[in-house]
């Protein structure tokens, strides 16, 4: 009888535990996409410079969201690329932007950028070059390809705040 019962006990242990599937999680490299963020936005510095728009639009999941100052957000591809082209169209642009932080969620599909920039554009009512500064956020997404596209980037005029130590 004690046999019996070892030998149910065991049967139904067994049976309980094979359904299970035992996922196992592995940690996201989180400090190898913060480095692959970062290189990204240093491209995307670069395709603002050679005012290349299929390439700064590149940079944005179809879903995302771009806020730029005094603008409506641009919140389609289309939107989007106007208000690329109008910058881009500035013979006066001139901009630099760097991270400050980049923070990326444990579950490597998601991150943020928070970082500073300096820009240079044509003043619509003086029609002269303006520098202006501030700070921006970008909130990114891990696309179904492995890569990483911007879904929020909002730019935030007023003085940069100094930079995390």
């Amino acid at each position: 009888m004690k046999s019996a019962i070892s030998l149910s006990l065991a049967t139904a242990l067994l049976l309980a535990t094979s359904g299970c599937n035992k996922r196992v999680e592995t940690a996201a490299d989180t400090n190898a996409i913060a480095d692959s963020i970062k290189a990204q936005e240093a491209q995307w510095e670069k395709d603002y410079a050679s005012k290349d728009v299929s390439a700064l639009a590149g940079h944005y999941a179809d879903d995302a969201v771009l806020g730029s100052p005094g603008e409506p957000l641009a919140a389609s591809d289309v939107d989007r690329r106007k208000s690329l082209i109008a910058m881009v169209s500035d013979p006066n642009l001139n901009l630099t932007f760097a991270p400050d932080q980049v923070e990326v969620a444990q579950s490597g599909d998601l991150a943020y950028t928070r970082g500073h920039y300096s820009m240079q554009m044509t003043d619509k009512a003086t029609k002269q070059p303006v520098k202006s500064d501030g700070t921006y956020l970008t909130v990114y997404k891990k696309q179904s390809d492995g890569s990483w596209k911007a879904i929020e980037d909002f730019i935030i005029p007023g003085p940069a705040p100094a930079a995390a130590k």
